[in-house]
């Protein structure tokens, strides 16, 4: 990849046209390698060989070293100062950018298919782990986006599905502020809220007039539904899908919760139900 292409992986139609996306930092680059060793294994498993290479890293000479001792299956390029200021999204660069092939999170969901229940995701501490969806429909600040994935990550066990006309997950922005999440949480994109209904029996959503989140019923549902940080989920998608309304109980002294905020409550609520 030319260093000319790295720089346009800042702009969503580059990295769809490319198929790459951008990871910058030590902390993230190390959070990637032990998300693709896991892939790599799985792929060694099924396949019988090592993986091929794909993630291509590019570091000053001062981090040269450093990315020749990750043993990871990554390309490696080494750059000077000013070419790593050019591919940066930050004011003062560390010195190591990774390009990481887009992975394909498009839904893969039959809309022919019957209604399923949610799946069984493992067991923890002798407990049945169930995977949940999250559900944001037109989610568009990368911060709220990051947080949410980091949230995800923390608890596990959980989907993420983003409607269309959100903000890219792979937004150099939303990849930073998920401090690696990213590479751990199960990603659906583009999933209309018209397959929904097709796909799972019961919704929940959040409404100041709604029955409250540490209800232990707030635990029986396949699919939370959370909207745009102004608008919502529209009404008449909730109307049609017979959702169940909940609300985070609160002092009164204002009357909304900024979306992620929001979410991670839910999120830890669902956690101590399972």
């Amino acid at each position: 990849m030319k260093l000319d292409d790295v720089k346009k992986l800042h702009q969503k139609k580059y990295r769809a046209q490319l198929g790459y996306y951008l990871v910058e930092g030590e902390h993230l680059v190390l959070e990637l390698q032990k998300a693709e060793r896991q892939k790599a294994n799985a792929y060694k498993e099924v396949i019988g060989e090592t993986a091929p290479k794909s993630v291509k890293l590019f570091v000053t000479e001062e981090y040269e070293a450093w990315a020749n001792q990750l043993n990871a299956n990554f390309s490696i390029f080494t750059v000077n100062k000013k070419q790593m200021a050019q591919m940066s999204d930050t004011k003062t660069p560390q010195g190591i950018i990774a390009c990481v092939p887009l992975p394909n999170l498009r839904s893969k969901y039959d809309m022919n298919s019957q209604v399923i229940q949610p799946q069984k995701a493992g067991t923890a501490n002798g407990r049945n782990e169930i995977e949940r969806c999250i559900y944001l429909h037109e989610v568009q600040d990368p911060g709220n986006l990051g947080t949410i994935l980091r949230t995800l990550a923390w608890f596990g066990h959980f989907r993420l599905l983003l409607s269309p006309n959100s903000v890219d997950p792979f937004n150099p922005k939303v990849v930073r502020s998920s401090m690696g999440a990213i590479f751990h949480v199960p990603i659906e994109l583009d999933v209309e809220l018209s397959e929904l209904q097709t796909r799972f029996k019961r919704f929940a959503y959040l409404d100041m007039q709604g029955s409250k989140v540490n209800a232990k019923e707030f635990a029986n549902y396949d699919c939370y539904l959370f909207g745009n940080e102004a608008r919502g989920v529209p009404s008449d998608a909730l109307s049609a899908f017979d959702a169940d309304a909940f609300t985070i109980p609160g002092s009164g002294s204002i009357d909304s919760l900024n979306l992620a905020s929001a979410v991670n409550i839910c999120v830890y609520q669902l956690s101590m139900e399972v």
